[in-house]
């Protein structure tokens, strides 16, 4: 499953030193609008300790995670779904992503120059999202609030904003892993995962995917030809130490087609 998040905003508010943060890519993050022209594409793991733990208890030979696409996106600036500022441009580029991270700048700092020569946070949001719905864009949105330890941050705690939001320094890294997460949580997913010899792999579905439909992520045939899954929860196998003890204790489950799968099993499709 092919997940990509468009990171949005105002021109100069971080995005491109948050897609460098997560992605490690370098594209420029210069102090000056429209840096960003075409987008730049990063993918990233999404954090999942779990893999570990059943790569050493498998003596896996490759570890697989899950993993989400960034999508750099130039600055939006007001009237950009009539054209202002490359506006049509950048637009189509956030209707081909799956969710959207509208990064807003919190942070004061007279040396960073801001498109509109203030903080206002509420009035930059209000700015990104009138263009959005003018632009006929409603995907889900995550509101990451860029924070600076290096400088006062003006606190929204006490304020209502639109929608999910999280913390980030990213000049600092601290909260992107969280960030990664959260955008995962974001578009209702969950990972199951399966252990072997030869690998262990986090898989992506949807919350509330039954075991055929997860296992398409793997191949068609798990759906189509879906017979039966061996389950267990990654705790109970990783507290057993092995399948054959895990067997033995009777933590693995035989499910059927209607079996709705929960994010952390470890799943053994049969067809």
């Amino acid at each position: 499953m092919s997940l990509k998040i468009g990171i949005v905003g105002l021109p100069n508010v971080g995005k491109s030193t948050l897609f460098n943060a997560l992605t490690k890519k370098g594209v420029p993050a210069e102090n000056y609008p429209f840096c960003t022209i075409d987008p730049s594409v990063g993918i990233v793991p999404v954090p999942d300790p779990r893999l570990e733990k059943l790569t050493e208890m498998s003596k896996s030979k490759k570890t697989i995670p899950a993993v989400v696409e960034f999508v750099d996106i130039a600055g939006l600036v007001k009237g950009a779904s009539e054209g202002a500022g490359l506006g049509n441009k950048f637009l189509s580029h956030i209707r081909e992503v799956d969710a959207i991270i509208e990064v807003v700048r919190i942070f004061e700092d007279k040396n960073t120059i801001h498109v509109h020569d203030k903080v206002d946070p509420l009035f930059d949001i209000e700015v990104i999202n009138m263009e959005l719905e003018l632009g006929g864009i409603k995907k889900p949105t995550l509101y990451v609030l860029n924070i600076s330890a290096m400088s006062p941050s003006i606190s929204l705690r006490a304020i209502d904003l639109p929608g999910p939001s999280i913390e980030v320094d990213p000049v600092f890294g601290t909260g992107l892993d969280k960030l990664i997460v959260a955008c995962y949580d974001l578009l209702g997913l969950i990972t199951f995962l399966t252990t072997g010899e030869d690998e262990t792999r986090a898989w992506t579905c949807r919350r509330g995917a039954t075991a055929p439909e997860a296992g398409r992520s793997i191949h068609n045939d798990f759906k189509e030809k879906f017979i039966r899954a061996e389950v267990i929860e990654c705790d109970k196998l990783l507290e057993a130490g092995s399948y054959a003890k895990a067997r033995s204790q009777g933590f693995l489950r035989t499910e059927g087609k209607e079996y709705v799968v929960e994010d952390g099993d470890v799943i053994e499709f049969l067809i």
